[in-house]
């Protein structure tokens, strides 16, 4: 069994509130949180699979942690990707426990994460980018893996997205942490006709080096690209062909990564 620890602690390294449990630990934080706060996440084994909730109006998060991890409690224009309801007042619920069985064996969209940050983290999946939109936090790559799949706007939740600045070279990677093996992509680009311009086609590429390109078009729905089943350890959403458009602005508002895990 693992030990898994819950601690939220102030920016003088105060412990506010904390509890310790089983493969199942929760934690009830009677606090309204203040900027320089943090979630603490300790476990006694690492390269394991978790549910976890940093927030109730967050909603769960399955997680694969290779190490401690540290959620730091966003403030100002870092909170507008996020639902006004999240981190708000002064009573939240926190969990975390281990992954069942079947939860790490089931097919499922491995890149989801409603818990990831704008930071490198030990905590999988995780996504990055060479550029992000003025380095709003509207248009970070993160906003794209968080389950709001919202696209006929643009700008804070729920209509945040990954923002490319206009950059012809732009590519955004998702990381597993470890090797998963998928046979289908589904991306949400955004949709904010005529504001937005939209991609015609996208490239995907995988950590053994191998790149599959998939044509796209103008929709407001789901792009299902499928292929045959790769085993990998990341997915890059790169090579992006704009349309000729005379708006300049495409975006993804979300993508989805269906598959397996690898080593179980």
């Amino acid at each position: 069994m693992a030990v898994l620890s819950l601690k939220v602690v102030d920016r003088n390294d105060k412990v506010i509130c904390e509890s310790t449990g089983e493969d199942f630990v929760d934690l009830v934080c009677k606090h309204a949180y203040e900027e320089g706060d943090r979630i603490e996440l300790s476990t006694s084994e690492k390269n394991i699979y978790l549910n976890w909730q940093v927030d109730d109006a967050l909603g769960q998060a399955f997680v694969y942690l290779t190490d401690n991890v540290t959620y730091e409690i966003p403030f100002g224009e870092k909170r507008n990707n996020l639902s006004p309801k999240v981190f708000y007042g002064d009573r939240h619920y926190l969990y975390v426990e281990t992954a069942r069985k079947d939860e790490i064996e089931s097919y499922r969209n491995l890149a989801l994460n409603p818990a990831d940050q704008h930071r490198d983290v030990p905590c999988f999946p995780h996504a990055t980018a060479n550029v992000e939109t003025r380095g709003e936090t509207n248009f970070a790559a993160k906003n794209a893996i968080d389950g709001v799949r919202a696209n006929l706007s643009h700008g804070s939740w729920p209509y945040h997205s990954w923002g490319i600045n206009r950059q012809d070279d732009a590519a955004m990677k998702v990381d597993f942490g470890r090797k998963v093996r998928t046979d289908k992509v589904v991306l949400y680009t955004r949709s904010d006709f005529p504001h937005d311009n939209w991609w015609v086609q996208v490239t995907l590429k995988f950590s053994d080096g191998s790149s599959m390109d998939f044509p796209l078009e103008k929709s407001v729905r789901g792009h299902v690209l499928t292929f045959p089943e790769k085993e990998t350890e990341w997915v890059e959403l790169c090579n992006l062909i704009k349309a000729d458009d005379p708006s300049p602005f495409p975006a993804l508002s979300q993508i989805e990564v269906y598959g397996r895990n690898s080593n179980i």
